[in-house]
């Protein structure tokens, strides 16, 4: 495992991409264990992800290697060692479903993170970080110390190396700045099939019209709210007899799983960026 990588990469489609990337990987004693690759016809867009074991060459001989082969295809790419879990911050407020839920599957063994730190505007769930051992950062917000807020926010993230944030129901709206600052390793859920419904009690809004689905959205956060790239999306079916206290467990529930394969899938490198898209190699 420590000597186990997974490539990703983007570049405009051509013939014989995946050989020149297989060839590479061979030629510096790569042993390829998983591959997946995409062709976008809308974007004419090649998006691949290769696992792959080198005994042969450090992390930053590949690095190098990998930067000089990839000119010749205007690659983006990106290399990561396996074992190494990925550094993540929490922000949450004062429904605390997804952040639980997050929190032992990690301890789990469930999700490839390393849980750095939890900001939350309320103390709530003080208690809850500490009984995983992780610092918990009590960070209150208002319109007139959002700034100051956020540059807090900011500094724990830095500070701790974060190479990912979780809103786990973080009730505020991150500012433009901040957004840009996190631009492609925040991560949001949202109750997506409950488009028309803004604003608070969504469940209760649901309920009252009748919905036939409840569902949720889990994507990368934009200054656009709520109109990320999307990761994964579920929905639960409901009906006339399902009270609102139903509605909202069952939705608290699939937000629940649908920000956990989100995180999942992120931590293992198979989400790539497609504009105002997402390519995920489940």
């Amino acid at each position: 495992m420590n000597h186990t990588y997974v490539l990703t990469l983007s570049c405009p489609d051509r013939p014989g991409i995946v050989h020149a990337v297989s060839g590479f990987l061979l030629e510096h004693g790569g042993n390829i264990e998983e591959a997946a690759q995409y062709n976008d016809p809308d974007t004419g867009l090649f998006f691949m992800r290769v696992q792959f074991a080198c005994v042969q060459l450090t992390q930053d001989d590949l690095r190098l290697r990998l930067k000089l082969f990839a000119e010749a295809y205007a690659m983006r790419w990106s290399l990561h060692a396996l074992a190494e879990p990925v550094r993540t911050v929490i922000f949450v407020s004062k429904e605390g479903h997804c952040l639980n839920d997050l929190m032992f599957r990690w301890k789990s063994g469930l999700l490839p993170l390393d849980i750095r730190a939890i900001i939350s505007n309320h103390r709530d769930f003080y208690q809850l970080a500490a009984g995983y051992n992780v610092p918990f950062h009590h960070i209150p917000v208002t319109a007139a110390t959002k700034p100051q807020a956020e540059a807090k926010q900011l500094e724990i993230i830095q500070g701790e190396g974060a190479e990912l944030v979780v809103l786990a129901r973080y009730m505020q709206v991150l500012s433009n700045d901040l957004c840009k600052q996190l631009a492609g390793k925040a991560i949001n859920i949202h109750h997506s099939f409950l488009p028309s419904f803004k604003g608070a009690k969504p469940y209760y809004q649901a309920h009252d019209r009748g919905v036939k689905l409840i569902g949720a959205t889990a994507h990368y956060v934009t200054a656009d709210l709520d109109e990320g790239p999307i990761i994964e999306q579920d929905v639960a079916r409901v009906d006339h007899t399902d009270t609102v206290e139903d509605l909202t467990a069952l939705g608290r529930d699939t937000e629940s799983q649908v920000l956990a394969r989100a995180v999942k899938w992120h931590s293992e490198h198979r989400v790539l960026l497609n504009g105002h898209k997402t390519v995920v190699f489940k």
